[in-house]
């Protein structure tokens, strides 16, 4: 039996200069987000988290069965309770429990011009934490069982465009991958069948907010792209 189809959107018509112009203008804007360790407290409006996890919830996915779900916290309980959990796993990462390091001295050795340590208070500072989530089973209707397809893939895509979104909204953003990252499925409320990913960090940038000189450096095209 076959589903009804419906035209596809009308897309502008823009003459070969123009698209040329639009594709820069994204890169030009694009090229200016960084991820941000030092977040203010202003607060920012719920819409704006609202309509990025919307465009987010537009990107390409297997079988269309969308298998995410973003959990956003607000709570500053529930943001200490996860800056809490989040932190006494980096400690371990890291070796500052008084333990081996879980990272090897060479992923450690790349970390160190970016200078991420097992502190992260940007959890309880910034105005919102999206936690994203990757559903193994649900299907469209999240019936628990329907098995899902290609989806860290799906949920990957999904990241980048609510990034992009938040981005377009004047937000900076950080993700924060805190491994092992169960505590985040309990503290959310949300079913055995789905995956925590990661948190996105979103709000103003702090007074003091930098960006290393490491993450300014950017592969050229010749060396990320191939023309065959």
């Amino acid at each position: 039996m076959s589903e009804k189809h419906h035209p596809f959107p009308t897309l502008p018509e823009l003459s070969d200069a123009e698209r040329i112009a639009r594709a820069e203008q994204t890169y030009e804007h694009l090229r200016t987000r960084h991820s941000c360790r030092d977040f203010a407290d202003t607060p920012v409006p719920r819409e704006v988290i609202e309509n990025a996890i919307l465009a987010a919830g537009t990107a390409p996915n297997g079988a269309n069965h969308q298998p995410w779900h973003f959990a956003v916290i607000s709570s500053p309980e529930k943001k200490r309770a996860i800056r809490e959990a989040a932190e006494a796993e980096e400690r371990k990462f890291y070796g500052e429990d008084g333990d081996k390091p879980k990272a090897s001295e060479e992923w450690l050795n790349a970390l160190a011009p970016i200078g991420t340590d097992a502190s992260k208070p940007y959890l309880e500072t910034a105005p919102w934490l999206i936690a994203c989530f990757a559903q193994r089973t649900g299907g469209i209707e999240e019936d628990g069982e329907t098995q899902n397809y290609y989806v860290n893939e799906s949920v990957g895509i999904a990241c980048g465009m609510l990034i992009t979104a938040l981005h377009a909204a004047g937000l900076a953003t950080l993700t924060h991958t805190p491994s092992p990252m169960g505590f985040l499925r309990d503290l959310c409320g949300r079913p055995k069948n789905e995956k925590p990913l990661m948190i996105i960090v979103a709000g103003l940038p702090g007074e003091n907010a930098t960006v290393p000189d490491h993450a300014i450096r950017k592969k050229p095209l010749s060396q990320i792209a191939s023309w065959l």
